[in-house]
């Protein structure tokens, strides 16, 4: 009897969290600039504070419903993936705790609210790999019957899903590094107001030259061309991870093709060109190209020349070991990061010589966050 009515009533709870979860979905998203977040962080008062806690109590149920309600409905039995319904209990136990919150009226509040969306955007952390792994599994379902174009569906999802993903990921970070009682110089939140991308670029192709050491035992040279001294205001975080992304592509495509040759390996080359309206920074290697035919698929979550990880391990963890080559996720994602503040990704290739990989970034920062 006991068990019968605790049924009934988790029934009753799914029925009305659902209800809920519906209600929510429909609501209309705001976006933000990035010229807003850093104009409103430059001086985070503790009324400022309140305000955008205000803002994220609302507006953070919304978008998390709505991807909560597309996981649901995913096209080939994707919704029914072990680890799809892991990534949707995951985005419903955030609906559940920030829909429990009660209405943040003071500092104490403010601050509760803060711990809370801190340890929301921890539980989010492997959405990425764990999405894959979903993606993953339905492709091994499919197998050789899978064909690219009849899975737009799925790759239109994965696109809002991610672009989605980015932007609660942003606001969550921003307001909790707002908390930071010693920022770094020039920084507002994650933002950097006088951000090099001379200097990130380095950064991101040291990270990437010491991977491609690990897994090859060598590495080609990368030349970097720009004013390190020319800065605007980005998101580091955000250009490290695309940089890196297209420069470990670039080193793996040069090693592998030259490896067997006694001549020394060509250098990948990094150009940071200044705008008035974009800083662009391309990226080349002599690594061989690709084949017209195969370019379509480089931005596909499908597709990956390289061998597949999670085949291999399947128990993800939380480790956070970078491997040199992987569930073909890196440029899709990479080209989501661009889009978020206004730019974009593009790729050039010659097969049988290299490819240039432009990467633009708007300098404007007025840009809205494009809202899925």
């Amino acid at each position: 009897m006991v068990v019968m009515a605790a049924k009934k009533a988790c029934e009753m709870l799914s029925k009305s969290m659902f209800e809920e979860v519906q209600r929510w979905g429909c609501m209309k998203q705001t976006g933000v600039s990035l010229r807003y977040m850093m104009e409103f962080g430059s001086v985070p008062t503790e009324r400022n504070l309140l305000i955008a806690a205000q803002f994220l109590h609302k507006e953070l149920p919304i978008r998390i419903a709505r991807r909560a309600i597309e996981l649901e409905t995913l096209p080939y039995g994707l919704s029914e993936k072990p680890a799809v319904l892991k990534v949707r209990d995951w985005y419903l136990d955030s609906f559940r705790d920030m829909r429990s919150f009660p209405e943040i009226k003071g500092t104490n509040d403010e601050k509760e609210f803060t711990q809370m969306i801190k340890a929301i955007k921890v539980r989010h952390n492997n959405v990425v790999p764990m999405m894959a792994l979903g993606v993953q599994q339905l492709k091994k379902e499919l197998g050789p019957k899978i064909v690219h174009e009849d899975l737009d569906e799925i790759h239109q999802f994965l696109d809002r899903f991610y672009m989605s993903r980015i932007g609660i990921r942003m606001l969550i970070g921003q307001h909790v590094e707002l908390h930071n009682p010693n920022p770094p110089p020039h920084c507002v939140g994650y933002i950097h107001t006088k951000m090099s991308p001379v200097e990130v670029a380095q950064n991101a192709s040291d990270d990437a030259r010491a991977i491609c050491l690990r897994e090859y035992g060598s590495a080609p040279v990368v030349n970097i061309y720009g004013d390190p001294n020319f800065t605007f205001p980005y998101v580091p975080t955000h250009l490290q991870l695309m940089v890196f992304e297209l420069v470990k592509n670039s080193l793996r495509a040069v090693q592998e093709r030259h490896m067997d040759s006694d001549r020394v390996s060509p250098p990948v080359r990094i150009i940071v060109a200044d705008g008035i309206e974009d800083v662009t920074i391309k990226v080349s290697d002599e690594g061989g190209g690709i084949a017209r035919s195969g370019l379509p698929k480089i931005f596909t979550y499908l597709y990956s020349t390289a061998r597949n990880p999670l085949d291999e391990d399947s128990d993800l963890g939380t480790g956070e070991a970078v491997i040199m080559a992987g569930y073909g996720y890196g440029l899709p994602i990479s080209r989501l990061y661009a889009r978020y503040f206004g730019g974009d990704l593009q790729i050039i290739s010659m097969e049988g010589y290299g490819t240039d990989a432009y990467l633009h970034l708007s300098r404007l920062g007025d840009s809205q966050e494009p809202l899925p």
